[in-house]
């Protein structure tokens, strides 16, 4: 398992400084979202999220215990609904689905941009962005 770099673990000036030493990087900005991509991702409030979605952002966002050996692995984005971005770049993690036997449909998606954070209620159907500022 590998657990994505989260900017804003680092904080904000620390981030900051390392890009400027650093410089650029391959994902140091996203590329440009294609349209199909932008038209099938939408956006929800944190808000709105059922409490299991916040409980896994909380887990990611302390680096773990995760419940399941899946978390953390690699998305590959095959269904080619979020922006495109090099391998690597995305992560998933299970939102428990109370009473389901199995892992279930639900998960967060993120990208390595701070706060880049997708949930998905029906196994990568569809998209939502979560927007922490609503």
């Amino acid at each position: 398992m590998q657990i994505p770099p989260r900017i804003l673990a680092l904080g904000g000036a620390v981030a900051v400084a390392a890009a400027l030493l650093v410089g650029p990087t391959a994902n140091a900005a996203p590329a440009a979202a294609t349209p199909d991509a932008i038209k099938a991702v939408g956006s929800t409030c944190s808000s709105a999220l059922p409490s299991q979605a916040h409980d896994t952002l909380r887990l990611i966002d302390a680096g773990g215990p995760f419940p399941y050996r899946q978390d953390g692995v690699v998305f590959q984005n095959r269904e080619r609904l979020l922006p495109s971005q090099s391998r690597g770049y995305y992560h998933e993690y299970t939102v428990i689905t109370p009473g389901s036997p199995t892992r279930g449909a639900r998960r967060i998606v993120t990208g390595r941009q701070s706060r880049e954070d997708y949930y998905t209620a029906d196994h990568y159907a569809t998209f939502k962005r979560v927007d922490f500022g609503c």
